[in-house]
């Protein structure tokens, strides 16, 4: 079965947008590779956090910082098709 991405997200925050851009940008270039991307209010102030398959991809307050999407598309690929190219966003 394909993994599913699920992006959390405060929506006191007004998080909403740039989790549905993020969510965009996955499901376009990983049409092939996602059953789908959920977007989930959290009901923790301040969480964006992003999974595949309930494992956390990349976690803002871990971090400090949100994803570049070249990063995260990076990061997803890494794990769940790591023999994939990205095209330009595998370039430096």
């Amino acid at each position: 079965m394909k993994p599913t991405v699920i992006i959390e997200y405060c929506p006191k925050c007004n998080w909403l947008l740039r989790a549905a851009y993020m969510a965009q940008e996955l499901l376009t270039t990983f049409s092939d590779d996602l059953w789908g991307v959920t977007l989930q209010p959290s009901e923790v102030s301040g969480r964006y956090t992003i999974y595949v398959n309930a494992e956390v991809l990349f976690d803002r307050k871990t971090i400090g910082r949100f994803p570049e999407i070249k990063e995260l598309k990076q990061l997803l690929r890494d794990a769940v098709n790591p023999g994939r190219n990205l095209g330009h966003s595998d370039k430096s």
